[in-house]
């Protein structure tokens, strides 16, 4: 009887430990899709004139969001439920610069003050350049559901993960580009002879760059890629606006002095997508050039301070370079999956009066009651007093806690 309760108890062990996680590690969810015009715009998903949203949303989430299958089984009576986990199908383009996606696992991802999580892309090396190849960076936003309704709204709050090139006196903080819907009928410019690009000046776009030569300018149209570059399920809309910050460009054009052209994209040190290569199997290899993740920990709000962030509940990552290559087309950014590093760690337990989510009780957190107050949001962590209801007395609370 004893061994037979001992072969029981190896059997239900083993089978827990084919239950993989309690949380799902992988992403869930996509909130929003805005792509800018690209190349790959339509194709990377595919999507029809006049689609709705939601049907676009479905489509990228089954191209980067993980597939759980399940499979149950029963031994000595006892059925319980494996979990497989399916990578992500495909990947989607985020087009030319600003164009973005925001995801979400189904779990808050926890700071646990080291890698916390990846978003991957398609970067790889040159085979003649050990320092580039194809690298176009996106960067990443991180926001927490302040409001508690548990979808990316005006109510949360979000934070740059500040990578590599934050501080550098190149990366224009404040930009923003307008792009133009085109003429999809226009005829072909008969003098223009390119063997590669067929219409190069297809969508133009205007900007606030600091540099006055780079304030306007065209996304060529190439021969490799004929649909419409502007997103088919937005032809009602007239422009696409985008703001963020933008990177300095990465690429140079190193091809010989036959004209030919080959373009390098030099890899920025760390901080985000589609910047390096994905991590070969999440284990480092000696010598090999990968990206290995992100920390909440790089956390910054809009002027650039540090904020401590307990966890985030949403994923942001937007193309933050304007940059064409010539026959390779506009430099953007892809997205091809997401993986959270501890998808079972425990949330810690949130601050009194640390209403605005970032691990401290400061004077933001007095701003972030008045704001719930004076808009009529929701934000659960501001009845402070937990009386039921937002008022000056919860502004007091806090006061009172940052001052004790």
């Amino acid at each position: 009887m004893k061994r037979e309760r001992m072969i029981i108890l190896a059997v239900l062990s083993l089978m827990a430990a084919l239950t993989m996680w309690a949380n799902h590690p992988w992403l869930t969810r996509v909130y929003r899709y805005q792509p800018a015009p690209g190349q790959f715009i339509n194709t990377l998903p595919v999507c029809r004139v006049g689609e709705p949203v939601d049907s676009v949303l479905a489509r990228c989430q089954r191209s980067i969001c993980g597939r759980i299958d399940t499979t149950t089984v029963t031994i000595h009576g006892q059925t319980t439920t494996r979990v497989d986990t399916v990578w992500a199908e495909s990947m989607i383009s985020l087009g030319g610069y600003g164009g973005y996606v925001i995801v979400g696992f189904d779990h808050p991802v926890i700071n646990m003050h080291t890698y916390d999580f990846e978003i991957q892309g398609n970067a790889f090396v040159s085979d003649q350049n050990s320092h580039g190849g194809s690298s176009e960076p996106g960067i990443v936003m991180v926001g927490v559901d302040a409001d508690g309704d548990g979808v990316p709204s005006d109510g949360d709050r979000w934070y740059e993960l500040a990578g590599s090139e934050y501080s550098h006196p190149r990366t224009q903080h404040d930009y923003t580009i307008t792009y133009y819907r085109p003429d999809e009928g226009k005829p072909r410019d008969p003098s223009h002879v390119d063997p590669f690009l067929n219409d190069t000046t297809y969508i133009r776009w205007t900007s606030n760059d600091v540099n006055p030569d780079s304030v306007s300018g065209y996304m060529s149209r190439n021969t490799a890629h004929n649909q419409p570059y502007w997103p088919l399920w937005m032809q009602d809309q007239e422009t696409l606006t985008f703001t963020g910050a933008k990177l300095r460009c990465n690429a140079v054009d190193q091809g010989g002095n036959d004209g030919s052209s080959y373009f390098v994209q030099y890899f920025y040190d760390w901080g985000y997508v589609d910047n390096l290569p994905n991590h070969p199997a999440r284990i480092s290899q000696e010598g090999t050039i990968y990206n290995p993740g992100f920390k909440i920990d790089w956390a910054v709000d809009e002027q650039g301070r540090h904020v401590n962030l307990t966890h985030i509940d949403f994923i942001m990552v937007y193309n933050a370079v304007n940059q064409y290559c010539g026959w390779l087309g506009e430099t953007s950014t892809e997205v091809a999956a997401g993986i959270d590093f501890h998808p079972d760690a425990v949330m810690p337990q949130v601050l009194e009066g640390d209403v605005n989510l970032d691990g401290e009780v400061t004077v933001s957190d007095v701003n972030a009651v008045i704001d719930v107050i004076l808009t009529d949001k929701t934000a659960p962590a501001a009845d402070v007093n937990h009386d039921g209801e937002v008022t000056i007395s919860d502004v007091n609370a806090v006061i009172d806690i940052i001052l004790n």
